[in-house]
Parts: structure tokens; C-alpha cells; sequence
């Protein structure tokens, strides 16, 4: 009961800011069209978004453990909500600001919950390590669902009710008040040992040299990605002439990701062992 209830606080304000970050996929390059902007400047737009959270991910390593995770947890809500706001405003270098902040929010999203989960399992409550699996496979299934729901729901605000390409970021608002609140509320601060940025990054850089494996698993990981950010970038302009909801079809790519799941992981089961490559 005691990890039921742990489990329970800290999904209760991560699972929003998931939420609030997958309503923000469908309608992103549609916004910028609506503001009369051709298609080279939106993809600057999105390059500035790809390459801050590049450029940010491993300071924003050092910063959570020197901040604290919670309060990490708070700065992604605070940034991400910037990111939001400037949405309203047609100004270009307004909207590559909040890409940039939106770069920030992607890597502290990716980092601090999930650090601040592992070091309360862990170090405060004393929890089987086992039993952390369970917790993130529980986040991703919901993570997934999210996704879905969130394309519907962008599709209701922006085109169902007609408020326009703007709503779901507005909407996104009070789901991040939502999860800082109750991080701030239920959540106990914890802290990473000191690291220093110049010594993680040389120690990453010599274990992707010091092994073949590492080296080819990341160029593998990286030729796809680079396919799956293409992809995120085209599928609006090359749907949208047609008059689809992007939501339902965000939606559908999410269900889909999904399927490919659950079907990855009945292949390496016990029954069928196929191996990952």
C-alpha cells in the first residue's frame, strides 16, 4: 500500500505533463502556417526547437542535480508554459524564442521526473529496484494513451469548437499549473551529487569510443530519429491540403505507435524469443 500510494504521487503529476506536452504535436506546424509563414522559415522554427534541446540536454543534466529534480520538474512547467504563450504572438523571433524554451522543456521532461522518481524508490522509501519497472511501464501505457486522447482533444478545441490552431497550446497551460502544483504539494526535494559538465560529457565521449557497439547503436539511433523528425515535420504540410482533422490523424499515428509496442514486445516474449535486431 505504501508504494501504491508513492506510485500513485508521482504519476498524478507527471502523467499532466505528458499531456500537456503531447497536445502541442498536431497543431504546431499548422499555427505557423496560419500565421503566413512559407514553409522555409517554419522548418527554422523547428530546427531551433531541435537543436536547443540538443544543445541543452546535457547541461540540463547537471542542472537537475544541482537545482533538484522537483524544482526541475517546476522549471519544466514554468518554461513549457512560456513556450505556450508565445504561440499567441505572430512575432517570428517571439515564436524561435519559445521554440528555444520549448528545446529547455523537452530536456528537463526527459530528465527530472524521471530522476527524481528513481532517487525517492531508491534512496528515501527503500523499494525494491525491481519494482521501478513496473512504475515506468505503467507511465509509458498511460503515456501512450495520452498521446492518443491528445490528438482528439486538439482536434475538438481547434477545429470542432473552432477556436483555431492556437487552443491546444493554450489549453496545455493548466495542466502544467496542474503538475507544478502538485509536484510542489506531494513531492519531497532531492538532489544528484555534484557533477561537473566538462567531466560527463568526456566521460560519454570516451565510453561511445572505448566500444564498437555503443558507437554503432547511437549512428543506428540517429539515422532513424533523423528519419522520424523528417517525418514530424512533413506529414502536415503534405496531409493538410487534403482537409483531414490533424488531431484524429496525430491520433492514429500514436495508436499505431502503440500497436508497435505491444507487438515488439509479444515478438521477444518466451514464446516467440525473437532477438531486437
Amino acid at each position: 500500500p505504501a508504494f501504491t500510494r508513492f506510485q500513485h504521487r508521482f504519476l498524478c503529476a507527471y502523467l499532466p505533463a505528458l499531456a500537456a506536452d503531447w497536445l502541442q504535436g498536431p497543431y504546431l506546424y499548422k499555427l505557423y502556417h496560419h500565421y503566413r509563414f512559407v514553409e522555409g522559415q517554419i522548418a527554422i522554427l523547428y530546427v531551433c526547437g531541435f537543436a536547443s534541446a540538443v544543445l541543452l540536454g546535457p547541461p540540463a543534466a547537471s542542472l537537475v542535480d544541482r537545482l533538484g529534480r522537483r524544482m526541475s520538474c517546476v522549471l519544466f512547467s514554468l518554461s513549457c508554459a512560456a513556450c505556450c504563450l508565445t504561440k499567441l504572438s505572430r512575432d517570428y523571433l517571439v515564436l524561435a524564442v519559445g521554440r528555444v524554451l520549448g528545446g529547455l522543456a523537452t530536456a528537463l521532461l526527459f530528465s527530472a521526473f524521471e530522476a527524481w522518481y528513481v532517487h525517492e524508490h531508491v534512496e528515501r522509501h527503500d523499494f525494491p529496484a525491481e519494482w521501478l519497472a513496473g512504475t515506468f511501464a505503467r507511465a509509458a501505457f498511460w503515456n501512450n494513451v495520452l498521446a492518443v486522447g491528445a490528438g482528439v482533444v486538439a482536434t475538438a478545441l481547434a477545429e470542432w469548437l473552432g477556436l483555431g490552431p492556437v487552443a491546444p497550446f493554450v489549453a496545455a497551460i493548466p495542466l502544467l499549473v496542474l503538475a507544478a502544483v502538485l509536484a510542489l504539494k506531494d513531492w519531497e526535494e532531492n538532489h544528484g551529487p555534484p557533477r561537473a559538465l566538462a567531466k560527463t560529457c568526456g566521460d560519454g565521449l570516451r565510453c561511445l569510443l572505448a566500444d564498437g557497439r555503443v558507437l554503432l547503436l547511437g549512428t543506428v539511433q540517429a539515422l532513424f530519429e533523423s528519419v522520424v523528425y523528417i517525418f514530424i515535420f512533413l506529414w502536415t504540410p503534405v496531409l493538410d491540403p487534403h482537409g483531414p482533422p490533424l488531431g484524429i490523424v496525430f491520433s492514429s499515428f500514436m495508436a499505431a505507435s502503440m500497436l508497435g509496442s505491444a507487438l515488439q514486445r509479444v515478438a521477444v516474449s518466451a514464446r516467440y524469443r525473437l532477438q531486437p535486431v
